[in-house]
């Protein structure tokens, strides 16, 4: 394996650049209409499911079940599906429906169902290339909701967590799935979660959690450079749905990594050295348990929901310590780089102004489509904000 590729690749993936949720754009709307913002199109035909969509010039990308098969669907921008192609069984116990979102890199799509196996299919003709079943070939576990990690992609390779107690962490040759290397890790269940890549001068580190540690591991060679325990659940009660959700993606930001485990440690600061080597706690708050909603870094303050006090609230990324709250319920959270939307799981999306930790609601709207829970995180591109409730996709002109 090598990290031979010297351009900058194109990739089109969940939260957009770096994972971190935000979508720059300066030429958005700063109110939003008091009749409700205007839909340009939808579909009710993408299948169940709560991973988000990927946006490319011309198309969309999104994951959905149908009759327990799960689909990569293509459609253009005016909402029509071109194809579909099927990727074999999804997840249809608890919530059912896909999980993640693809990742596209150049004219190649990573998919990750529900299940824990990994798809690489053509992105022009939804051809399948090869694929991986990690229960069969890294004696993969599944977790109590299904497997819930969008794919990292870096150069020539991709990585993934099967969650075997020996073949924890893998990353594959995303041109073939040729096995680059494989990590134990901690021997933990997968997290729910999906890794970030962080560039350092002298190495790449992938960052991702698993049911009960944040790791961080070497890209190149697998090695485990440091971990962090999750330590709320002792050892003797750790078991698949206690403890163990950790969807939202770390945040890394100036030589610090930031992460939300509502089902763990809760918010917390960490400094990497600066070799990457290892990590030393700055901060922890045990209130902000946030599960799966994202959060935003803006300014030196945090922005995330609170599922206890079901709130947004602003957090100062020196000390940990709030700074402001709105009561507007659970949801997921992503930012144009000024302002914050905000969608509950009510349905209800909130644009919101953060002022240096001070949030006000500027203006709302309620999603009165598709069925099932509001959980999907949002997407902007070029003036649209795409919203995804179970079967049904909708795109809102947002164009300033």
């Amino acid at each position: 394996m090598s990290f031979s590729v010297t351009f900058s690749q194109e990739i089109e993936q969940w939260r957009g650049k770096d994972r971190k949720g935000i979508y720059p754009d300066s030429t958005l709307l700063k109110k939003w209409s008091a009749d409700g913002q205007k839909m340009i199109w939808s579909t009710d035909s993408i299948g169940n499911g709560y991973g988000s969509p990927i946006i490319t010039d011309k198309n969309i990308y999104i994951l959905g079940e149908i009759d327990s098969l799960g689909y990569l669907f293509k459609l253009d921008l005016n909402g029509k599906i071109l194809w579909k192609s099927s990727y074999g069984n999804e997840w249809i116990k608890t919530f059912p429906g896909s999980r993640s979102a693809p990742t596209l890199v150049d004219n190649l799509i990573y998919v990750s169902s529900g299940l824990g196996n990994v798809y690489c299919f053509d992105a022009t003709t939804g051809k399948k290339e090869w694929s991986m079943d990690m229960q069969t070939d890294f004696h993969g576990r599944s977790t109590y909701h299904g497997h819930s990690e969008s794919i990292l992609v870096s150069g020539d390779d991709l990585f993934f967590v099967p969650g075997g107690a020996d073949t924890n962490i893998i990353s594959l040759n995303r041109f073939n799935g040729e096995i680059n290397w494989v990590c134990k890790g901690k021997g933990d269940i997968p997290g729910y979660n999906s890794p970030i890549l962080i560039e350092l001068n002298n190495r790449k580190i992938v960052v991702l959690f698993t049911a009960y540690n944040l790791l961080g591991i070497d890209a190149l060679s697998g090695k485990i450079l440091w971990t962090h325990e999750q330590d709320n659940i002792p050892i003797d009660k750790r078991q698949p749905g206690n403890g163990d959700t950790h969807s939202n993606s770390a945040y890394y930001e100036n030589g610090f990594i930031y992460y939300i485990a509502g089902d763990g440690n809760c918010a917390v600061k960490l400094k990497l050295s600066d070799d990457g080597s290892e990590v030393a706690q700055v901060w922890r708050n045990k209130n902000i348990d946030n599960f799966m909603s994202g959060f935003i870094l803006k300014d030196n303050v945090i922005y995330s929901c609170t599922n206890s006090f079901k709130n947004l609230v602003s957090i100062n990324a020196d000390s940990g310590e709030v700074m402001d709250s709105l009561k507007i319920g659970i949801g997921v959270l992503i930012s144009d780089g000024n302002l914050l939307y905000y969608y509950n799981q009510k349905g209800e999306t909130y644009l919101i102004n953060p002022n240096n930790g001070k949030m006000e609601t500027i203006s709302s709207f309620k999603v009165t489509k598709g069925s099932r829970e509001h959980f999907a995180h949002p997407v902007i591109n070029k003036g649209v904000l795409y919203i995804r409730h179970g079967k049904s996709l909708m795109a809102y002109d947002i164009k300033g």
